[in-house]
Protein backbone atom coordinates (compact mmCIF):
# COMPACT_ATOMS: atom_id res chain seq x y z
CA UNK A 1 0.00 0.00 0.00
CA UNK A 2 2.61 2.49 0.67
CA UNK A 3 4.17 1.32 -2.61
CA UNK A 4 1.49 2.79 -4.39
CA UNK A 5 0.60 5.88 -2.08
CA UNK A 6 4.87 6.70 -2.87
CA UNK A 7 4.46 5.96 -6.95
CA UNK A 8 1.01 8.15 -6.69
CA UNK A 9 3.05 11.03 -4.66
CA UNK A 10 5.58 10.98 -7.96
CA UNK A 11 2.69 11.16 -10.27
CA UNK A 12 1.30 14.18 -8.19
CA UNK A 13 4.40 16.33 -7.49
CA UNK A 14 5.29 19.60 -9.36
CA UNK A 15 8.46 19.25 -11.84
CA UNK A 16 11.99 20.34 -10.69
CA UNK A 17 13.88 23.03 -13.13
CA UNK A 18 16.98 23.36 -13.76
CA UNK A 19 19.53 26.04 -13.32
CA UNK A 20 23.02 26.85 -12.81
CA UNK A 21 24.35 28.89 -10.10
CA UNK A 22 26.23 31.89 -10.80
CA UNK A 23 27.13 32.99 -7.29
CA UNK A 24 26.64 32.08 -3.65
CA UNK A 25 25.79 34.86 -1.82
CA UNK A 26 26.88 35.79 1.80
CA UNK A 27 24.02 35.11 3.36
CA UNK A 28 23.17 31.83 2.43
CA UNK A 29 21.23 32.82 -1.03
CA UNK A 30 22.20 31.74 -4.36
CA UNK A 31 22.11 33.93 -7.96
CA UNK A 32 21.01 30.97 -10.26
CA UNK A 33 20.46 31.21 -14.19
CA UNK A 34 17.24 29.23 -14.32
CA UNK A 35 16.89 27.32 -17.74
CA UNK A 36 13.55 28.73 -18.32
CA UNK A 37 15.57 32.66 -18.69
CA UNK A 38 15.51 34.51 -15.84
CA UNK A 39 18.22 35.04 -13.39
CA UNK A 40 16.94 34.77 -9.91
CA UNK A 41 17.82 35.39 -6.33
CA UNK A 42 17.10 32.14 -4.78
CA UNK A 43 17.12 30.42 -1.02
CA UNK A 44 18.84 27.70 -0.14
CA UNK A 45 17.24 24.13 1.40
CA UNK A 46 18.41 22.71 4.46
CA UNK A 47 18.56 19.37 2.75
CA UNK A 48 21.23 20.78 0.66
CA UNK A 49 25.21 20.69 1.15
CA UNK A 50 26.04 24.57 0.76
CA UNK A 51 29.59 23.99 0.55
CA UNK A 52 28.91 21.74 -3.02
CA UNK A 53 27.48 24.79 -4.37
CA UNK A 54 30.04 26.56 -6.83
CA UNK A 55 29.52 28.52 -9.92
CA UNK A 56 28.87 26.66 -12.62
CA UNK A 57 27.08 23.94 -10.71
CA UNK A 58 23.92 22.43 -12.14
CA UNK A 59 21.58 22.45 -9.31
CA UNK A 60 17.34 22.13 -9.54
CA UNK A 61 14.83 23.94 -8.56
CA UNK A 62 11.81 23.85 -6.73
CA UNK A 63 8.90 25.27 -9.17
CA UNK A 64 6.84 27.28 -6.75
CA UNK A 65 8.96 28.36 -4.29
CA UNK A 66 12.17 28.29 -6.72
CA UNK A 67 14.37 27.47 -3.75
CA UNK A 68 17.45 25.15 -4.59
CA UNK A 69 16.29 21.83 -3.70
CA UNK A 70 19.10 19.58 -5.08
CA UNK A 71 22.58 19.75 -6.55
CA UNK A 72 22.41 17.90 -10.21
CA UNK A 73 25.38 15.23 -11.06
CA UNK A 74 27.87 16.64 -13.53
CA UNK A 75 26.62 16.87 -16.36
CA UNK A 76 27.96 15.49 -19.79
CA UNK A 77 27.83 16.11 -23.31
CA UNK A 78 26.09 12.99 -24.95
CA UNK A 79 28.40 14.03 -28.16
CA UNK A 80 31.52 14.06 -26.15
CA UNK A 81 30.95 11.03 -24.13
CA UNK A 82 30.38 9.06 -27.59
CA UNK A 83 34.19 9.56 -28.09
CA UNK A 84 35.23 7.96 -25.06
CA UNK A 85 36.56 4.01 -26.03
CA UNK A 86 34.84 2.43 -23.82
CA UNK A 87 35.77 -1.44 -25.21
CA UNK A 88 39.96 -1.25 -25.66
CA UNK A 89 41.40 -2.63 -28.70
CA UNK A 90 42.76 -5.57 -29.01
CA UNK A 91 45.97 -4.73 -31.14
CA UNK A 92 49.26 -4.19 -28.82
CA UNK A 93 52.75 -3.11 -29.37
CA UNK A 94 53.53 -6.53 -30.19
CA UNK A 95 51.40 -6.47 -33.52
CA UNK A 96 52.79 -3.18 -35.25
CA UNK A 97 55.63 -4.17 -37.37
CA UNK A 98 58.84 -2.60 -38.70
CA UNK A 99 58.30 0.60 -36.48
CA UNK A 100 60.16 0.29 -32.74
CA UNK A 101 61.88 3.30 -32.62
CA UNK A 102 58.18 5.10 -33.33
CA UNK A 103 57.29 2.55 -30.28
CA UNK A 104 60.33 3.14 -28.28
CA UNK A 105 59.38 6.65 -28.08
CA UNK A 106 55.70 7.03 -27.88
CA UNK A 107 56.20 4.71 -24.69
CA UNK A 108 58.56 7.12 -23.37
CA UNK A 109 56.18 9.78 -24.06
CA UNK A 110 53.16 8.82 -23.21
CA UNK A 111 53.19 5.90 -21.60
CA UNK A 112 55.68 6.01 -18.67
CA UNK A 113 54.26 9.70 -17.94
CA UNK A 114 51.39 7.78 -17.40
CA UNK A 115 52.51 4.87 -14.89
CA UNK A 116 55.77 5.70 -13.48
CA UNK A 117 55.22 9.75 -13.15
CA UNK A 118 57.27 9.59 -9.38
CA UNK A 119 60.57 9.42 -12.09
CA UNK A 120 60.00 12.73 -13.57
CA UNK A 121 59.58 14.39 -10.40
CA UNK A 122 62.29 12.51 -8.82
CA UNK A 123 64.56 14.14 -11.57
CA UNK A 124 62.80 17.53 -11.76
CA UNK A 125 61.63 17.62 -15.24
CA UNK A 126 58.36 17.67 -16.78
CA UNK A 127 57.35 14.78 -19.37
CA UNK A 128 56.11 15.85 -22.81
CA UNK A 129 52.75 16.68 -22.77
CA UNK A 130 51.72 15.70 -26.67
CA UNK A 131 53.11 13.64 -29.11
CA UNK A 132 52.40 14.20 -33.22
CA UNK A 133 52.50 11.45 -35.64
CA UNK A 134 53.47 12.29 -39.04
CA UNK A 135 54.08 10.90 -42.36
CA UNK A 136 52.40 9.22 -45.52
CA UNK A 137 48.88 7.47 -45.75
CA UNK A 138 48.48 3.81 -44.41
CA UNK A 139 52.50 3.93 -42.38
CA UNK A 140 50.60 2.53 -39.26
CA UNK A 141 49.88 6.40 -37.58
CA UNK A 142 46.52 5.75 -36.25
CA UNK A 143 47.52 1.89 -35.62
CA UNK A 144 50.09 2.95 -33.05
CA UNK A 145 47.28 5.04 -31.38
CA UNK A 146 45.28 1.98 -31.51
CA UNK A 147 48.28 -0.25 -29.58
CA UNK A 148 49.04 2.57 -27.10
CA UNK A 149 45.12 2.36 -26.03
CA UNK A 150 45.93 -0.92 -25.43
CA UNK A 151 48.66 -0.68 -24.11
CA UNK A 152 48.02 1.77 -21.32
CA UNK A 153 45.36 1.61 -18.68
CA UNK A 154 44.35 4.69 -19.06
CA UNK A 155 40.57 6.64 -20.25
CA UNK A 156 41.17 6.78 -24.36
CA UNK A 157 39.38 9.30 -26.07
CA UNK A 158 39.26 9.50 -29.61
CA UNK A 159 37.77 11.91 -32.33
CA UNK A 160 38.37 13.09 -35.80
CA UNK A 161 39.46 16.64 -36.21
CA UNK A 162 36.94 17.13 -38.73
CA UNK A 163 34.10 16.39 -35.82
CA UNK A 164 35.38 19.68 -34.54
CA UNK A 165 34.49 21.86 -37.82
CA UNK A 166 31.06 22.72 -36.68
CA UNK A 167 28.36 24.96 -38.70
CA UNK A 168 27.78 27.08 -35.50
CA UNK A 169 29.24 30.05 -33.89
CA UNK A 170 31.28 28.49 -31.16
CA UNK A 171 30.21 25.17 -31.16
CA UNK A 172 33.80 23.20 -32.15
CA UNK A 173 35.40 25.30 -29.10
CA UNK A 174 32.26 24.03 -26.67
CA UNK A 175 33.41 20.82 -27.75
CA UNK A 176 37.12 20.83 -27.88
CA UNK A 177 36.79 22.26 -24.17
CA UNK A 178 34.18 19.22 -22.92
CA UNK A 179 36.35 17.28 -24.80
CA UNK A 180 39.49 18.22 -22.17
CA UNK A 181 37.16 18.66 -19.41
CA UNK A 182 35.87 15.19 -19.88
CA UNK A 183 40.20 14.02 -20.08
CA UNK A 184 40.58 15.58 -16.57
CA UNK A 185 38.11 14.43 -14.96
CA UNK A 186 38.61 10.34 -15.80
CA UNK A 187 42.54 11.19 -15.57
CA UNK A 188 45.00 9.45 -15.92
CA UNK A 189 43.62 9.78 -19.96
CA UNK A 190 45.02 9.80 -23.76
CA UNK A 191 43.01 12.31 -26.04
CA UNK A 192 43.97 11.00 -29.41
CA UNK A 193 43.29 13.67 -32.42
CA UNK A 194 43.28 11.99 -36.01
CA UNK A 195 43.55 13.92 -39.30
CA UNK A 196 44.97 16.88 -37.30
CA UNK A 197 45.48 19.09 -40.39
CA UNK A 198 41.22 19.58 -40.81
CA UNK A 199 41.47 22.01 -37.94
CA UNK A 200 45.18 22.45 -37.55
CA UNK A 201 46.31 24.29 -40.88
CA UNK A 202 48.18 26.96 -40.68
CA UNK A 203 45.75 30.01 -40.15
CA UNK A 204 45.88 33.10 -42.84
CA UNK A 205 43.68 36.00 -43.01
CA UNK A 206 40.33 35.15 -44.62
CA UNK A 207 37.18 36.27 -44.97
CA UNK A 208 34.73 33.21 -45.16
CA UNK A 209 32.71 32.78 -41.80
CA UNK A 210 33.78 28.83 -42.02
CA UNK A 211 37.16 29.20 -42.04
CA UNK A 212 36.93 31.93 -38.85
CA UNK A 213 35.01 29.17 -36.99
CA UNK A 214 37.71 26.68 -37.81
CA UNK A 215 40.54 29.31 -36.98
CA UNK A 216 38.44 29.74 -33.20
CA UNK A 217 38.34 26.08 -32.60
CA UNK A 218 41.89 26.33 -32.96
CA UNK A 219 42.62 28.40 -30.98
CA UNK A 220 40.47 26.91 -28.22
CA UNK A 221 42.58 23.44 -28.91
CA UNK A 222 46.28 25.74 -28.43
CA UNK A 223 44.57 27.03 -25.01
CA UNK A 224 43.40 23.55 -24.01
CA UNK A 225 46.86 22.16 -24.48
CA UNK A 226 48.90 25.15 -23.10
CA UNK A 227 46.37 27.09 -21.27
CA UNK A 228 46.54 28.26 -17.38
CA UNK A 229 44.50 24.79 -16.23
CA UNK A 230 47.10 21.97 -15.99
CA UNK A 231 46.64 18.68 -17.98
CA UNK A 232 48.50 16.70 -14.97
CA UNK A 233 48.14 13.30 -15.70
CA UNK A 234 46.35 14.00 -19.86
CA UNK A 235 48.19 13.15 -22.69
CA UNK A 236 47.46 14.38 -26.28
CA UNK A 237 47.92 12.01 -29.61
CA UNK A 238 47.46 13.56 -33.05
CA UNK A 239 48.23 12.24 -36.64
CA UNK A 240 48.47 13.76 -39.81
CA UNK A 241 49.59 13.42 -43.15
CA UNK A 242 50.64 17.29 -44.24
CA UNK A 243 53.13 18.38 -41.23
CA UNK A 244 54.01 20.93 -44.04
CA UNK A 245 50.83 22.81 -43.56
CA UNK A 246 50.14 22.30 -39.71
CA UNK A 247 50.07 26.18 -37.98
CA UNK A 248 53.55 26.71 -36.34
CA UNK A 249 52.01 27.01 -32.93
CA UNK A 250 50.99 23.95 -32.48
CA UNK A 251 54.62 22.59 -33.16
CA UNK A 252 56.50 24.22 -30.62
CA UNK A 253 57.58 22.35 -27.37
CA UNK A 254 55.06 22.77 -24.41
CA UNK A 255 52.18 21.65 -27.14
CA UNK A 256 53.03 18.61 -29.49
CA UNK A 257 56.65 18.45 -28.28
CA UNK A 258 57.76 15.21 -29.97
CA UNK A 259 56.98 15.05 -33.50
CA UNK A 260 57.15 11.37 -34.58
CA UNK A 261 58.00 10.39 -38.15
CA UNK A 262 56.41 7.10 -39.39
CA UNK A 263 57.79 6.78 -43.09
CA UNK A 264 56.99 3.65 -45.17
CA UNK A 265 58.69 0.44 -44.25
CA UNK A 266 62.51 -0.64 -44.83
CA UNK A 267 62.71 -4.10 -46.36
CA UNK A 268 63.10 -5.77 -42.15
CA UNK A 269 59.89 -3.45 -41.74
CA UNK A 270 58.32 -4.77 -44.63
CA UNK A 271 59.19 -8.27 -43.40
CA UNK A 272 57.54 -7.72 -39.98
CA UNK A 273 54.41 -6.79 -41.57
CA UNK A 274 53.64 -9.65 -43.27
CA UNK A 275 54.60 -11.85 -40.45
CA UNK A 276 52.11 -10.24 -38.50
CA UNK A 277 49.51 -10.07 -41.20
CA UNK A 278 50.31 -13.81 -42.05
CA UNK A 279 50.86 -15.18 -38.51
CA UNK A 280 46.69 -16.24 -38.37
CA UNK A 281 47.15 -17.58 -41.92
CA UNK A 282 47.38 -20.95 -42.46
CA UNK A 283 50.64 -21.08 -44.86
CA UNK A 284 52.23 -23.31 -47.36
CA UNK A 285 55.55 -24.50 -46.89
CA UNK A 286 56.93 -23.29 -50.00
CA UNK A 287 55.77 -19.27 -48.83
CA UNK A 288 58.82 -17.25 -48.84
CA UNK A 289 57.98 -13.76 -46.79
CA UNK A 290 61.58 -12.94 -47.27
CA UNK A 291 61.16 -12.76 -50.95
CA UNK A 292 57.70 -11.41 -50.57
CA UNK A 293 59.54 -8.46 -48.36
CA UNK A 294 62.03 -7.89 -51.37
CA UNK A 295 59.59 -8.09 -54.07
CA UNK A 296 57.43 -5.18 -52.27
CA UNK A 297 59.48 -2.72 -52.07
CA UNK A 298 57.86 0.71 -51.91
CA UNK A 299 54.42 -0.51 -50.07
CA UNK A 300 53.49 0.57 -46.68
CA UNK A 301 51.70 -1.68 -44.36
CA UNK A 302 48.52 -0.93 -45.25
CA UNK A 303 49.02 -2.29 -48.87
CA UNK A 304 51.13 -5.47 -47.53
CA UNK A 305 47.50 -6.42 -45.06
CA UNK A 306 45.78 -5.81 -48.37
CA UNK A 307 48.19 -8.29 -50.34
CA UNK A 308 47.38 -10.66 -47.48
CA UNK A 309 44.03 -10.65 -47.79
CA UNK A 310 43.86 -10.89 -52.10
CA UNK A 311 46.36 -13.94 -51.31
CA UNK A 312 44.05 -15.36 -48.90
CA UNK A 313 41.13 -15.09 -51.42
CA UNK A 314 42.75 -16.93 -53.96
CA UNK A 315 43.73 -20.24 -51.88
CA UNK A 316 39.69 -19.73 -51.75
CA UNK A 317 39.19 -19.44 -55.47
CA UNK A 318 41.31 -22.29 -56.01
CA UNK A 319 39.67 -24.56 -53.45
CA UNK A 320 43.06 -24.63 -51.28
CA UNK A 321 42.83 -25.01 -47.51
CA UNK A 322 46.31 -23.37 -47.26
CA UNK A 323 47.66 -20.05 -49.20
CA UNK A 324 50.60 -20.67 -51.24
CA UNK A 325 53.71 -18.85 -52.66
CA UNK A 326 51.56 -18.62 -56.11
CA UNK A 327 48.69 -16.86 -54.50
CA UNK A 328 50.79 -13.97 -52.63
CA UNK A 329 52.56 -13.36 -56.14
CA UNK A 330 49.09 -13.15 -58.07
CA UNK A 331 48.32 -11.08 -55.09
CA UNK A 332 51.17 -8.88 -55.67
CA UNK A 333 50.91 -8.92 -59.11
CA UNK A 334 47.23 -7.66 -59.39
CA UNK A 335 48.18 -5.06 -56.61
CA UNK A 336 51.00 -3.54 -58.69
CA UNK A 337 48.99 -3.40 -61.56
CA UNK A 338 46.18 -1.86 -60.06
CA UNK A 339 48.65 1.40 -59.54
CA UNK A 340 49.88 1.09 -62.81
CA UNK A 341 53.64 0.39 -61.83
CA UNK A 342 55.40 -2.11 -65.26
CA UNK A 343 56.33 -5.18 -65.00
CA UNK A 344 60.17 -5.83 -63.22
CA UNK A 345 61.37 -9.92 -62.82
CA UNK A 346 62.59 -10.63 -59.02
CA UNK A 347 64.10 -13.59 -58.07
CA UNK A 348 63.02 -15.58 -61.07
CA UNK A 349 59.12 -14.00 -60.62
CA UNK A 350 57.68 -11.68 -62.87
CA UNK A 351 55.56 -9.22 -60.90
CA UNK A 352 53.97 -6.20 -62.27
Amino acid sequence: MNYYKSEIDKLMSSPLVEAVVVEVLEDGRAVVKSSTGPTLVVQVSGFVDVSKLKPGVHVALNQRGSAIVEVLPISEDYYVKAMEVDERPRVRFSDVGGLHEQIRELREVVEIPLKNPELFSRIGIEPPKGVLLYGPPGCGKTLLAKAVAGEVNATFIRLAASELAQKFVGEGARIVREVFRLARRKAPAIVFIDELDAIGAKRVDVGTSGEREIHRTLSQLLVEIDGFDPLDKVKIMAATNRIDIIDPALLRPGRFDRLISVPPPDERGRYEIFKVHTSRMALADDVDLLKLAKMSEGLCGADIKAICTEAGYNAIRRGSEKVGMEDFLLALERYMSARGQGKRELFGYMVW
